[in-house]
């Protein structure tokens, strides 16, 4: 009876590792579950919060390089099912960012910044970013070839490298920026590295991954650098934290104080168009010229 009972039992250790075999690299549908583990969640409309920590440099041609800030930052997004009669089951993601400046000796979240190449005090206008959604991905592409992440395996850790160039007109510029120039040119770039048995584990739903961010950019528009030649670098590192209470007592006390928004991500049928700094700055900019009747 006991030798029926063990085998009984086996049957069924063998029945579930069946069905949960690992998740697959050369699969369209598995790789949009690994999508979703290293950016949100496989269930739809949980919240996921990442949080990055980081400084901000200028780089100015002729001149060492400033350390100008200390960054905390962080995105709370979710994930949606989205079908095509084509492409398949994929899905979309919603999010809202919030990143703010510190002063790299006190930590403190700075209101004003004393510009150390015009010598003006600025105000600082902190990142808060709502919506930041992505487009809808799909186990097949456009062209029905599988969907493919650029993932690396190597030693039990998956890498995943992003780099977003940028180049298109920019909001703050006038009509004549064919003529004259003033396209926003900047990069994005993102490393995230996850624990590869995390990511291919069918029942885990996130994979809490790390992620290395580097942007390198212009002069941020409340600097009122013009065109003074130079550019900044911002170089953080971050992962996936439990949730809003989670994050450092600085972004805790800003959300509750003044982006309260923040604990939850947006809509998943979110159709508003995305917020970037550049966008933002031109409407307090707009809504301040507003107020003193210019």
């Amino acid at each position: 009876m006991k030798s029926l009972v063990a085998a009984g039992a086996l049957a069924g250790l063998l029945a579930g590792s069946a069905m949960a075999q690992p998740l697959s690299f050369d699969s369209g549908a598995d790789q949009i579950l690994m999508y979703r583990k290293i950016q949100c969640s496989t269930k739809d409309l949980v919240p996921v919060v990442y949080h990055w920590s980081g400084r901000v440099w200028s780089r100015v041609p002729g001149e060492p390089d400033r350390l100008l800030w200390n960054v905390e930052g962080m995105n709370i997004r979710t994930c949606v099912t989205v079908d095509d009669p084509k492409r398949g089951k994929g899905v979309r993601m919603v999010s809202r960012e919030l990143m703010l400046y510190l002063d790299p000796k006190t930590g403190a979240v700075l209101d004003s910044w004393t510009n150390p190449w015009t010598g003006k005090t600025n105000r600082i206008f902190h990142v808060a970013n709502d919506p930041v959604n992505q487009r809808p991905v799909f186990p097949l592409d456009s062209d029905g070839k599988p969907f493919r992440m650029p993932l690396r395996v190597e030693q039990g850790r998956v890498f995943w490298n992003i780099e977003v160039p940028l180049f298109y007109t920019n909001p703050l510029g006038g009509d004549y920026q064919d003529y004259a120039g003033n396209q926003y040119h900047a990069m994005e770039i993102f490393d995230f590295i996850v624990d590869e048995r995390k990511l291919r584990d069918p029942k885990l739903s996130n994979a809490g991954a790390a992620v290395a961010w580097v942007r390198l950019s212009g002069w941020m528009p409340f600097m009122e650098m013009g065109s003074r030649p130079g550019s900044l670098v911002f170089n953080a590192t971050g992962q996936v934290v439990p949730g809003v209470d989670a994050l450092p007592a600085v972004l805790r006390e800003q959300i509750a104080r003044t982006y309260p928004a923040y604990r939850e991500p947006p809509p998943a049928d979110d159709t508003r168009p995305n917020a970037t700094t550049w966008t933002e700055f031109r409407k307090f900019v707009d809504q301040q010229r507003t107020r003193a009747g210019q």
